[in-house]
């Protein structure tokens, strides 16, 4: 009976334990824009996993807009626009940040 309890104890304690990480979904969504507030339309959006270093990419469409769905909760991302020559300046997309979408806005300096 002993030896039933303690086998039954090491499961629960092997199944407790976290063997994989818990993490939920997020997603980032927004503009490219410049300076005076227009829609850029084919910006390069770049969103880096800190981690990895992995660069996914995402081209506007004629309203500017972008958007990464399915982004783990517990990574750090690295976003930026770039339209032609010109880059935005990145924004850091941190596991600390609460809400689970995050509109942005990317401003690129032209004049």
């Amino acid at each position: 009976m002993l030896r039933r309890t303690v086998r039954l104890s090491a499961l629960l304690v092997v199944g407790w334990l976290p063997g994989t990480s818990q993490f939920e979904l997020r997603s980032v969504a927004g503009t490219v824009i410049d300076r005076k507030g227009n829609a850029l339309q084919n910006a390069d959006v770049q969103l880096e996993n800190t981690v990895t270093l992995s660069i996914t990419t995402y081209i506007t469409g004629k309203d500017g807009r972008f958007h990464f769905v399915r982004l783990r909760d517990d990574i750090d991302f690295t976003l930026k626009a770039r339209y032609r020559t010109l880059w935005s300046k990145p924004r850091t997309l941190s596991q600390f940040d609460s809400p689970k979408h995050r509109e942005v806005e990317l401003v690129i300096p032209m004049k």
